[in-house]
């Protein structure tokens, strides 16, 4: 049986402590304030950054360094026989073509997953890896399951405010002139490689509910599992953990199959929340893998 070592970006949500507590690699994220580059749970906090995010400072995303990513596999193949790397979704980064080519040259020691996920999700394909990693699964396997498996999520997203979609150019500035007159909050959805808007509600409590609708919709047309038997369910946020709590609270009573314990709750990565601000919510789920 092959030793295989399961590495991710930081934007799947896990944090390094979490890391060493799953047994998992976590690359952090580079990001530049200012011009001046940090490194995502390494020299930056959540609550350091939404400070210097509100206080209107200019913030760039960017991948990982290819050094650093090609010195963390050789080490990590001094120990191991195989990696399985998950990179964030290849629709939203460059990161993950990249890692793709610089495979090219471990011989098949190195398989990057490229399956569409972020977040909340991208955090489970991990948790999946690990789980048939230790069901004696190759790193090829492995890439394959979760690759097939790829377009069997979803998440949803209530941004709280438009100004940081225009600010990065998402969006155009009379849009969100618009969307801020109207007092929109707009609802945008992830399904395979693609973000793209959802729906407008006027009030969070309605955007919160066309989530939950739309998830009971997926469960039961998507999944053809009503009752969630074989489904992960999850939520992000970013900043507000307080609001992310209620969310939660109000997602259970409407999912009663799934107890507190059973649901992750996450902030987004600070790579996303970037693009989004602070104040949103996002609900997600994914299938379970069937490990044979």
């Amino acid at each position: 049986m092959k030793n295989v070592c399961v590495i991710t970006d930081s934007n799947s949500g896990i944090t390094q402590k979490e890391a060493k507590e799953l047994g998992v690699v976590v690359m952090p994220m580079p990001f530049y304030i200012d011009g001046e580059m940090f490194y995502e749970d390494i020299d930056f906090t959540q609550e350091q950054f939404y400070e210097r995010l509100q206080s209107d400072c200019e913030i760039k995303t960017s991948m990982p360094l290819v050094g650093n990513v090609t010195d963390k596999w050789d080490k990590i193949l001094r120990e191991y026989d195989e990696i399985v790397y998950i990179p964030m979704s290849s629709g939203l980064s460059s990161s993950c073509e990249t890692a793709y080519m610089l495979a090219q040259g471990y011989d098949g020691r190195v398989q990057v997953v490229n399956n569409q996920r972020i977040s909340v999700t991208q955090r489970q394909s991990v948790l999946d890896a690990k789980e048939l990693a230790a069901a004696g699964k190759s790193a090829e396997e492995i890439k394959d399951i979760l690759e097939n498996e790829k377009f069997e999520s979803s998440i949803y997203i209530m941004l709280d405010t438009l100004y940081y979609l225009k600010k990065g150019g998402r969006i155009t500035p009379a849009a969100a002139a618009l969307g801020t007159l109207l007092k929109l909050k707009p609802v945008l959805q992830i399904q395979g490689e693609k973000l793209d808007a959802f729906a407008k509600a006027r009030t969070v409590k309605q955007a919160k509910d066309i989530m939950i609708k739309t998830m009971h919709h997926d469960f039961d047309e998507r999944f053809k599992d009503p009752e969630g038997k074989n489904m992960h369910l999850e939520i992000a946020y970013t900043y507000d953990r307080e609001a992310a709590e209620q969310f939660k609270q109000e997602m259970l009573a409407s999912f009663p199959n799934f107890k507190d314990e059973d649901v992750v709750l996450n902030p987004l990565s600070l790579s996303v929340s970037c693009h989004i601000g602070p104040g949103a919510l996002a609900i997600a789920c994914s299938k379970k893998i069937q490990v044979l």
